[in-house]
């Protein structure tokens, strides 16, 4: 940090970058992020984020199905939404049964719904004679037999046990996969994430991964983690054997634990299925309590998922209680997670008891069908972030990817912004948005506060983490709707060069071949970049570039005989153009 003469003396002994008067921030840090599970089954999953039409996706779809070994799945789980399709509407099973008659194709949308072919529901084991789960629906055709549509009502059990009936990578597999999620969180700037855990993500054993690649030094970004309990009823007895095996804080710079969270207890979790009314949850309060007094009596902070202020009313209560018997929070870092409609009167309790908030985009990808259920006034204040700055709470910023935002932090910031959703639909008004500093600081500083990080991380300073990125443009001055648009061209996390593209392309440390050598994300990549917010120009030819070369493709794979000389459109004929 300095001008000329401060640097100086490092030139010889460092790399010299020149950022070409590129902006250049703070590593981002997304302080809602399901790092771990996602970066495990990274490579399995066909990523549909930034697609801008279903043609496209289902394109993808049925290019994969080509390459897919008969034994495996094709996934598509997450960071995308129908609002930002062009068709504005899912995919059909009978398209997905078109792209791919014989490799099981499981697509997941939301915590709404997921659309199964006819592949996938033979490997999954549904028939007419499979009962609905609680709280899931499978749906039936005339005949009694699933049509591949599975439903949450309001659960998202039977989505995710669904998709944990599908084939998993090996060891040494999973942690190529979870490099290249790291470098592609790099790629959109990030530099630390803390990660949330959640269903499916049992400590140790799902950890071991990140632990064995922070042992190795192999971590391109900063994870501070959390617990979550795994199974209803056995909450506590969880808790009690996690506070005798580690301490808060336990760890390094690299990977730290966080606390617990973000659920405590199963019966307290409210389902954010927004086609789905509220949900009514049964008494919980006598477990949660216990939870909460075991955990601050032991010096653990936690954070808690809750949509709805019905939850959060019920949440504050038990605290007070405890409070009242001087035993919270007694310095423990605590906090709420989303909070789409939580009330003033909930925002002072939280002031009051020294709690912080934490929000995420989920609105970007499910705000129609918040706004068809709940109109336009409750959607203006979903989340209300401009009151909970006003209280002075800490308020951090979050994707909550990768099941149902995507992990891509500039979406989230252009929605912090501009209070739009993916589909360009305004549902914040000015008066319930921020400005690009503060949707920065969301970013960094505050996430750094959650994490007890704040004197190191989060901003560009002597004695603080070598953690930055140089943009491709400039957040502060680009059009509103191109901060969406914005990547890292050069992303640094502890000094080591972990992104590079551009004229940077090759100063970034080396990774290992993607593997299986067939995973969607060696053929597509990640993120597909979009082509809005480009000049109409250049958007015109990048187009026929695309079409040109993918006839160009078909015609050589026809030539080859890998592929008949017939004419083929993915779509259902119901929904023809």
């Amino acid at each position: 940090m300095g001008d000329d003469k401060d640097v100086a003396p490092h030139i010889g002994k460092t790399t010299v970058v020149d950022a070409l008067g590129r902006r250049v921030i703070p590593g981002l840090n997304n302080a809602h992020l399901h790092v771990i599970r996602g970066g495990l089954n990274y490579v399995l999953e066909l990523r549909w984020d930034g697609v801008p039409t279903l043609r496209q996706g289902l394109a993808m779809l049925r290019e994969q199905a080509a390459r897919t070994p008969k034994d495996q799945w094709i996934r598509v789980v997450g960071g995308w939404s129908a609002e930002q399709f062009a068709e504005r509407r899912l995919p059909t099973a009978a398209e997905l049964n078109a792209a791919a008659p014989d490799t099981p194709v499981f697509v997941l949308h939301l915590y709404q719904s997921a659309v199964l072919n006819r592949a996938a529901l033979k490997a999954a084991g549904f028939d007419r004679n499979t009962p609905d789960p609680r709280g899931g629906q499978i749906v039936r055709g005339r005949d009694g037999e699933p049509t591949g549509m599975l439903l949450a009502a309001p659960s998202a059990f039977i989505l995710y046990s669904t998709l944990a009936k599908a084939p998993v990578l090996q060891s040494d597999d999973q942690k190529t996969s979870t490099r290249h999620f790291l470098r592609e969180l790099n790629r959109f700037a990030l530099t630390s994430a803390i990660d949330a855990a959640g269903g499916f993500q049992n400590f140790p054993d799902n950890y071991s991964t990140v632990i064995e690649l922070a042992k190795a030094g192999q971590l391109s970004l900063r994870v501070a983690h959390h617990l979550f309990p795994q199974t209803a009823g056995q909450e506590i007895a969880d808790l009690t054997r996690w506070i005798e095996m580690a301490d808060p804080e336990d760890g390094d710079e690299w990977l730290r634990l966080n606390g617990a969270g973000e659920n405590l207890t199963w019966a307290a979790a409210d389902f954010e299925n927004f086609n789905q009314p509220c949900p009514e949850l049964t008494e919980y309060e006598k477990e949660f309590e216990k939870a909460v007094r075991l955990l601050t009596e032991n010096g653990w902070g936690f954070r808690l998922h809750a949509t709805y202020d019905e939850t959060i009313r019920r949440d504050l209560a038990v605290f007070e209680r405890l409070a009242a018997e001087g035993l919270f929070p007694v310095g423990n870092r605590w906090l709420f997670d989303h909070a789409e409609t939580v009330s003033a009167d909930s925002l002072d309790r939280v002031a009051v008891l020294g709690g912080a908030m934490s929000v995420q985009n989920r609105l970007s990808f499910q705000g129609e069908a918040f706004l068809r259920r709940y109109g336009p006034g409750a959607a203006a204040d979903a989340p209300p972030i401009r009151a909970m700055l006003d209280r002075g709470l800490t308020v951090a910023a979050g994707t909550d990817a990768t099941r149902v935002s995507t992990y891509n932090p500039w979406v989230a910031l252009h929605w912090l912004v501009s209070g739009r959703n993916v589909g360009d639909v305004v549902l914040r008004p000015r008066t319930n948005r921020v400005d690009r500093q503060t949707a920065l600081t969301m970013f960094t500083r505050a996430g750094a506060e959650l994490t007890g990080e704040e004197k190191v991380k989060g901003v560009l300073r002597p004695e603080c983490y070598a953690d930055l990125a140089v943009l491709s443009d400039d957040y502060f001055t680009v059009p509103e709707p191109e901060i969406a648009h914005i990547e890292s061209l050069l992303t640094v996390t502890g000094g080591r060069i972990v992104y590079a593209a551009a004229e940077y392309e090759g100063l970034d440390e080396e990774l290992p071949p993607i593997s299986p050598a067939w995973s969607p994300v060696a053929h597509f990549g990640g993120y597909q970049a979009s082509l809005q917010g480009v000049s109409g120009v250049r958007q015109a030819e990048s187009l026929g570039a695309a079409v040109a070369e993918s006839e160009q493709h078909r015609a050589w794979r026809v030539q080859r005989g890998l592929i008949p000389d017939t004419a083929y459109t993915p779509f259902d004929p119901r929904f023809s153009l």
